[in-house]
């Protein structure tokens, strides 16, 4: 059984000053699921939606951001939840935390400067789930860090004693203090150097093995992703184009924004220069008709320009969404 059905989300930033409305279309039209017990990768640039995507996600929807359409759908341990209808009173009791958990991008965003970590610990547990006994707390959450190879000391530290990776272990540790069905993690290496970014992307994935839950990686750093992910969806100006196992979007990309994505990744002993995509992403405010990628694209047809392309199927799970490959038979 899926772990999360999203079928024909549409997810705007609608304000209106001085009599005048405007409609940032963050996220348009995205179908996408999400299986119990795998890492799934969002890739794409800045301004693609996928900040806006994992905010619908996870149910922290505020003004000015509204879903326009579509459902959110999930099926949680305790049961199944629909994100249109849940109350607020469910998030807090029974979602966030215990079901959905966050890992955002800057463990400092986290992390209360004033208080010591086993204080933010006691903070999220008691809020949650209560405390008993503060003695078997404190060996359970002692317990708990340890397993993800951090010291108990860091219990007794405030944020700023302890270095970026460390706190962004920390922050995962908080993320994972319930074993949660699902883990978003936002660009969760952002700022680390890249010994350290290894460590807690190896963090990530003993957690995912071990708890047998879903991470929701979201990162533009392709590399990541090739080295993490076991399906990764390519989202480009709130839509998501490509959808596929990590192995086919690596080595078999079918959509030109995917296939420029891929080749611009260094390569060991590879000495040629590495072309830019022209242009810049389109502004959500008022995106190009059709295909939303044609202004930038190479290979752009008239069909393109007018016509909004539909998701082809490619078997496998492998689909894309290019009227380049319709034109070609579905081959690439």
């Amino acid at each position: 059984m899926s772990l999360l059905q999203v079928e024909n989300l549409k997810a705007y930033y609608k304000t209106e000053m001085y009599g005048i409305s405007r409609k940032v279309r963050a996220v348009d039209d995205v179908t996408m699921t999400l299986e119990a017990n795998e890492i799934y990768g969002v890739a794409g640039e800045s301004s693609c939606g996928k900040t806006t995507l994992i905010k619908v996600l996870s149910g922290t929807i505020k003004p000015p951001l509204r879903v326009e359409e579509g459902s959110v759908k999930y099926n949680f341990r305790y049961g199944p939840a629909d994100m249109s209808t849940v109350s607020e009173d469910e998030l807090r009791d029974n979602i966030r935390w215990k079901e959905i958990s966050y890992v955002m991008q800057g463990s400092m965003s986290v992390l209360n400067p004033v208080r010591k970590i086993m204080k933010t610990f006691e903070d999220i547990i008691a809020t949650h789930e209560g405390i008993k006994n503060k003695a078997d707390f404190k060996v359970r959450i002692e317990d708990h860090v340890k397993k993800l190879g951090l010291p108990p000391d860091v219990l007794k530290s405030y944020p700023h004693e302890l270095s970026g990776g460390m706190r962004q272990r920390v922050a995962i540790a908080m993320a994972t203090v319930f074993k949660p069905s699902l883990i978003i993690a936002d660009e969760p290496t952002t700022a680390l150097d890249v010994v350290v970014q290894r460590g807690v992307l190896q963090l990530l994935k003993e957690i995912q093995a071990d708890s047998k839950n879903t991470v929701l990686l979201v990162t533009h750093d392709m590399a990541v992703h090739a080295n993490v992910a076991d399906r990764v969806g390519i989202m480009y100006a709130g839509r998501l184009v490509e959808e596929g196992s990590t192995e086919v979007i690596f080595q078999n990309p079918s959509h030109p924004y995917t296939q420029h994505l891929i080749s611009s990744l260094p390569v060991i002993g590879d000495k040629t220069g590495k072309s830019s995509l022209e242009g810049t992403p389109p502004n959500l405010a008022n995106p190009p008709e059709g295909c939303r990628f044609h202004p930038r694209c190479p290979r752009a047809m008239d069909i393109c320009k007018t016509q909004v392309p539909a998701m082809q199927n490619f078997g496998a799970g492998h689909r894309a969404a290019c009227h380049l490959l319709s034109a070609q038979g579905g081959q690439q």
